[in-house]
């Protein structure tokens, strides 16, 4: 692995880890993102600069927006409880990350909890302009001019999702999902999120991807069931 892939990887995993919370005696959804047809070939970047580009090889990366895996899943879908039950679900021990690596967002898609601290930081030895787009919550513009320059921030309030651009780089986009609640995840390169420690009951669990929209699911769990659940997109769904 080169020293970028290892650095998306940290990145990555800093997420990941951040971004769960385990509850006791709860309910487990193994949540499998299916995709039904022919895998999407992503196509490459034409309007990356020459300067990105050179992160990369000098080879403009394919697109992120639709990456179908080899397995039959998609990536990058964001899946989460809507209807969870109201609790004091404590915080994750640390803060969540949006990284800018390669003049791509990393990851592209997360989900992140009301109250809990999002860095994002600047990968890259050039200038970013990071710039949060949201609805319910209070608008965020800051720009990065150096490498390893590190902002703060949090949602005040649950929204679904907040888009990311990068004011510099028009082709820059990440979507974040901020929560109530501990009860989400998204799905990476084996197309699957848990979703652990959910009281027993019956929920709608809901799908999110940026292009083809949202899946619902009904299903029902008992406390300390680990339950396989799956959901299909196809080209059909595209928006």
């Amino acid at each position: 692995m080169n020293r970028r892939g290892f650095t998306t990887g940290v990145a990555l995993g800093a997420v990941l880890m951040a971004s769960s919370v385990v509850l006791a005696e709860g309910a487990t959804l193994n949540v499998t993102v299916k995709w039904e047809g022919k895998p999407y070939k992503a196509k490459r970047m034409k309007n990356m600069n020459k300067e990105c580009t050179g992160f990369h090889d000098g080879t403009p990366p394919r697109v992120a927006a639709i990456a179908t895996n080899d397995n039959g899943t998609l990536q990058n879908v964001f899946v989460y409880v809507k209807n969870a039950p109201d609790g004091d679900y404590p915080l994750p021990s640390g803060p969540a990350l949006l990284d800018q690596v390669g003049c791509m967002y990393v990851p592209r898609v997360q989900g992140v909890r009301v109250g809990q601290e999002l860095r994002i930081r600047n990968s890259d030895p050039t200038a970013h302009n990071v710039h949060f787009t949201p609805k319910k919550n209070k608008e965020f513009n800051k720009s990065q001019p150096k490498k390893d320059l590190v902002e703060t921030m949090e949602f005040k309030r649950a929204e679904i999702m907040v888009p990311v651009k990068c004011d510099v780089h028009p082709w820059m986009a990440a979507y974040v999902g901020a929560m109530e609640h501990p009860f989400f995840g998204t799905t990476r390169e084996e197309g699957t999120a848990k979703i652990e420690g959910l009281p027993g009951g019956t929920y709608t669990l809901v799908a999110w991807h940026e292009k083809y929209g949202e899946k619902t699911l009904e299903v029902t769990v008992a406390t300390g069931e680990s339950k396989d659940v799956s959901l299909t997109y196809s080209r059909a769904d595209k928006k």
